[in-house]
Order: structure tokens, then C-alpha cells, then sequence
């Protein structure tokens, strides 16, 4: 019972410590040469411009002005679940999405291409090795969002 008790606290820090290691915005983010920065190495993000079929999501169908797709974007993004959107710059937005329960942050990005008539997308956890899909959920419940507007 007692090695049980050490284990659980154990745990515990561990999520803790990495809770507060995820409060800290990562470096290496924003568009640059027009493109969203790749997935890094740890099965935790997902891009619309990863050439790896299990990073890869489809890009967002948009079309309009920059302004008013970005104005639709950010409030559908809103209105979801833990999300707070952080930046909207021109045709670039990023959203900082916190988990209920032990307050883990990921980021969203998007990037706008109204030539082409799409939104890039890139959704990545900020720690841990494995997110269980759910850059990918997040990505799929932003495009259903999206199209019932």
C-alpha cells in the first residue's frame, strides 16, 4: 500500500511538472516563407502540410477577404472548448487550446490562402510524446464548425 501511495504522488508531480511545462509558449511558431513550421519528432501534431500521412490533415475550405475569413475563423474558434484565441495577424491566426483537468496547453495555427481558397492548419501539443488524437479531433470538430457556418 505504501509503495502504491509514492507511486500515485509520483504521478502526480510528474503531470504537474509537465502542466507547468506547457505554460510556456514554444519558440518556434508563426508562418515562415508562407508555410506553417512542420510537426516536430514526438506523435503529437498534425499539419494540413505534413507529407506524413499519419501527421496529415486536409486544409480548410475558405474563400473572401482575409479580414472577414479570419473574423469567422477566430469566432468559431471561440466557441470552442478551452480556446482562447492568442493572435490574428493579416491572414494568420493562433489559437492556445487548455485542457480541463490538468491545464495542458496546445497550440493552432492557421494560415490563409485565399488564392487558393484554404487554410492551412497545424494543431500540436506543447509536451508529452502522444496526444491521442486529439489534434486530430480538434482539427476535424474546427472543420465542422466551420461549415455549418
Amino acid at each position: 500500500m505504501k509503495y502504491l501511495l509514492i507511486l500515485a504522488v509520483a504521478i502526480l508531480a510528474a503531470l504537474f511538472g509537465l502542466a507547468r511545462m506547457s505554460a510556456r509558449t514554444p519558440d518556434r511558431l508563426g508562418p515562415v516563407d508562407g508555410r506553417l513550421m512542420g510537426c516536430p519528432g514526438p506523435d503529437n501534431c498534425v499539419s494540413s502540410e505534413a507529407e506524413a500521412p499519419d501527421r496529415r490533415v486536409a486544409p480548410l475550405p475558405a474563400n473572401g477577404p482575409v479580414d472577414e475569413v479570419m473574423a469567422r475563423l477566430a469566432a468559431v474558434i471561440g466557441t470552442m472548448e478551452g480556446a482562447e484565441v492568442a493572435e490574428v495577424r493579416g491572414n494568420y491566426l493562433r489559437a492556445v487550446f487548455t485542457s480541463r483537468l490538468w491545464r495542458f496547453r496546445d497550440d493552432l495555427e492557421c494560415l490563409y490562402d485565399p488564392r487558393a481558397g484554404r487554410i492551412e492548419v497545424r494543431s500540436a501539443s506543447r509536451v508529452g510524446y502522444s496526444d491521442f488524437g486529439v489534434n486530430r479531433k480538434r482539427v476535424e470538430r474546427l472543420r465542422e464548425r466551420l461549415a455549418d457556418r
